[in-house]
Parts: C-alpha cells; sequence; structure tokens
C-alpha cells in the first residue's frame, strides 16, 4: 500500500509541528551548510562531527551494485553520492528546499544526476511497501523526526532482510547538554533520562532554533524489537585522540570520555 508524503509547502499546516519548525530552521540555515556540503561531495565516505573514516566504522559496504537505497533526511546529499558511487539506485529526501538546492547543484556539477532528490517529510515518504534494500540516516531523520513515525515508517519502506543504519547524539549527550542551549555538554547530569523524548531548542540562547528527539536505549531496543528490526550492532562513538576544542554541542574533552554519537545497525526481519 501506499502512504502520503512529500507534503509541499502549500499544505505545511497539515504538518506536525516538529516538521514545520525544522523545515523553517534548515531552509533558514542551509547556506552555512554549503561548503561542508561541498567538501564532502569531494571526499571518501567519513561520519558524524569527529569525520570517522569510513573504514574503521563501516556504515557503507564497499559496493552497493544492485541495490536500491534511500537516505532519509539527505541534507546538502554527500550520503546519497558516497552510495551511488557505490553502484546503488538512490532515492534521497529531506525536509528543507534550501538543503536539496545544494544537493541537485552539487548532483549536477559531480556528474551524478539520477539520484532522486524529493523534499519531504521522512515520517511519510511517497512510496510503496518494501521498495528498498538499505535505508541510511547521519543526523537527518535520525534525530529531527519522532522515532515513533520514522522507525516503522523505514521498516515499511524495507524489504525483508533490509538494512537501516542510523547515526544521531547519543542519549548520554542530550543529559549533560543544558536544557537552555546555553553550552557545551557538562560533566553534570542537566535534565532526566528517563523520559528524554522531544529536544526542544527553538529558544535556546546560543544557536536556537529545531526540534529534535532522542530517547532511553532500552526505549530504542523496545521500538525496534516491536516494530520488526533486529539489532545486528550498536556503536558509541568516541572523539579520536587528536581531537581538541568545541564541536557543535559537545567538547572534544568530553567526547574522549563519554560517548557524543551512537550509531545503530538494524535488520528487517
Amino acid at each position: 500500500m501506499w502512504h502520503s508524503g512529500g507534503v509541499g509547502m502549500d499544505e505545511i499546516t497539515e504538518l506536525p509541528d516538529h516538521v514545520v519548525e525544522n523545515r523553517r530552521h534548515w531552509d533558514e540555515y542551509a547556506p552555512e551548510w554549503v561548503a561542508a556540503g561541498e567538501q564532502n561531495w569531494a571526499q571518501e565516505p567519513s561520519w558524524g562531527m569527529w569525520g570517522i573514516p569510513n573504514d574503521e566504522l563501516g556504515l557503507l559496504p564497499d559496493s552497493l551494485e544492485g541495490c536500491r537505497a534511500i537516505e532519509l533526511g539527505c541534507g546538502t546529499g554527500y550520503i546519497s553520492a558516497w552510495m551511488r558511487r557505490r553502484g546503488a539506485s538512490v532515492y534521497a529526501i529531506d525536509n528543507s528546499e534550501q538543503q536539496l538546492v545544494t544537493a541537485r547543484r552539487l548532483a549536477a556539477e559531480h556528474g551524478l544526476t539520477d539520484i532522486e532528490w524529493v523534499h519531504g517529510n521522512a515520517e511519510t515518504v511517497p512510496q510503496p511497501d518494501e521498495s528498498f534494500d538499505f535505508a541510511i540516516s547521519e543526523y537527518g531523520a535520525a534525530i529531527w523526526c519522532d522515532p515513533h513515525v520514522w522507525i516503522p515508517e523505514a521498516h515499511r519502506l524495507l524489504k525483508a532482510g533490509g538494512d537501516l543504519i542510523f547515526l544521531g547524539n547519543h542519549p548520554l549527550g542530550m543529559v549533560c547538554s543544558p536544557p537552555d542551549g546555553s553550552g557545551p555538554a557538562s560533566f553534570t547530569l542537566e535534565r532526566d533520562y528517563f523520559g528524554l523524548g522531544r529536544l526542544d531548542w527553538t529558544d535556546a540562547v546560543e544557536d536556537p532554533g529545531g526540534i529534535e528527539f532522542n530517547m532511553e536505549i532500552s526505549s530504542w531496543l523496545r521500538l525496534f524489537r516491536n516494530v520488526g528490526f533486529d539489532v545486528v550492532d550498536y556503536v558509541e562513538i568516541q572523539a579520536p585522540s587528536e581531537e581538541s576544542g568545541t564541536k557543535y554541542w559537545v567538547t572534544a574533552e568530553w567526547a574522549k570520555r563519554f560517548p557524543s554519537e551512537q550509531v545503530w545497525t538494524l535488520r528487517k526481519r
């Protein structure tokens, strides 16, 4: 069966409030991500805020030949480019039209004109059931979409035996981040772990805007089981020893001691 999706701007009032806010936020800040997108399009895959090489983290296989892949929340589209170069046919959806402007331009510049770019909400993708062999999200849907909606949607979209891989903020990092967004993660617990849920940054002191989602690890596991995913692997990312300074919401000093990011590898039963 089909689910409606790919909602246009004229239907924005029908979208959930977090989708509306995140669309506004990412359309506004898209220019700030152009340079990073250009750099990532031109290089081999590396992951997350610390740029962990793919041969260390292994999110993408060397070959995706004959695979139909979807990127859920593609941003400037560099992961979709990496998958296309590995032989996949790629469908890339993002909530921000301005991010997709960059993705389409870079696709033309790099000669990858057959990637399908779609402006829409990754919680409701306009594709039939069991359309894809592989799904991935680095941040994107992984933090900006409601997991109780987008995880079942990813399961619907995948064929039996298909993999979903996603990378996002570790819940411990969110528990240690000041709720008012006034600075990087601290060495003190700043909010409750249980009931972590929705993280509204629209009035943050620093870098205001956007609504994220996260959960306790037990809640992630329960959701996967109930939806019909098996956990193949789980990685908690540590900042490399040579890193220093602050990346986004966390310092390298903090992230060498505690996990700032998590990677889930799931397989549809």
